[in-house]
């Protein structure tokens, strides 16, 4: 009798707080309606922190298909031994690329705003980064993941790396995060209207290993925001092989310069 009164005072408990944490959902919807992550607008409860619009926008930037060795729009029917036209003839140090999106439209917006200090957005990044990871060719081969680094000036400003934050949202049975390629020269900011062969000059040179690596052998999964014309990931790529990696791959959130080489 003792047993079954205390198990309609627990269920009874269970209800109320139930009861009491839907009541306070409510009224912090009523006080504080969320915004959008990315525009400051309205924004519903289910689309992930973001309003319907730009939502809609997310979705349209992460759709398509793309060429697995640069990244860029492409038809999987536009493919030449696994490359598409508009890379078949460049210098591609890595040995296959996976996007979350191309750089343009919400997701342009949402990165930027990352890379700013608006680190909230890491959780929705790191969710587009983790779908396209798992969905690419290379996932059962990843040994380490190595975000691209930061000069230690700009990670001291900036306070974080966010290639850095967006792998630690990445989810892999064996994998695990390796910070011994740095960077050791600061480079210029890469304008976004460079050339190629001036990009490749900026980063020449700029990365290099700690003495105690453990790339020797191992097939590595390079971790960036935003790839252009592949210059900072063709560089890294190159001293990691030099090193001794049997393989690099790139994952990235954005694609940028479709219409580039």
């Amino acid at each position: 009798m003792v047993v079954m009164r205390s198990a309609k005072i627990h269920l009874a408990l269970g209800r109320a707080r139930r009861t009491s944490l839907l009541a306070w959902q409510g009224v912090n919807q009523i006080l504080w309606p969320p915004v959008c992550l990315c525009c400051g607008r309205d924004a519903g409860p289910d689309n992930s922190g973001l309003c319907s619009a730009c939502w809609d926008q997310l979705l349209a930037c992460t759709a398509g298909e793309y060429c697995p060795r640069c990244g860029r729009d492409a038809s999987r029917y536009g493919l030449v031994a696994g490359a598409c036209p508009a890379c078949q003839a460049t210098d591609v140090q890595f040995d296959g690329i996976a996007r979350a999106g191309i750089y343009t439209e919400t997701l342009r917006q949402i990165i930027l705003a990352f890379k700013h200090d608006r680190t909230e957005l890491e959780a929705l990044l790191g969710t587009l980064a983790d779908a396209a990871f798992q969905g690419s060719g290379f996932y059962d081969k990843v040994d380490l993941l190595v975000p691209v680094p930061l000069h230690w000036t700009r990670r001291l400003l900036r306070g974080y790396n966010q290639s850095h934050r967006i792998a630690k949202r990445l989810r892999h049975p064996t994998a695990r995060i390796d910070t011994d390629l740095v960077r050791i020269r600061r480079t210029q900011a890469q304008p976004v209207a460079a050339t190629p062969a001036a990009r490749e000059r900026n980063v020449k040179g700029a990365f290099a290993v700690r003495p105690d690596h453990r790339y020797a052998g191992r097939t590595v999964c390079l971790i960036d925001d935003i790839k252009t014309t592949g210059a900072t990931l063709n560089e890294c790529a190159k001293t990691l092989k030099q090193a001794g990696a049997a393989n690099v791959y790139a994952l990235v959130l954005a694609v940028a310069g479709q219409e580039t080489g």
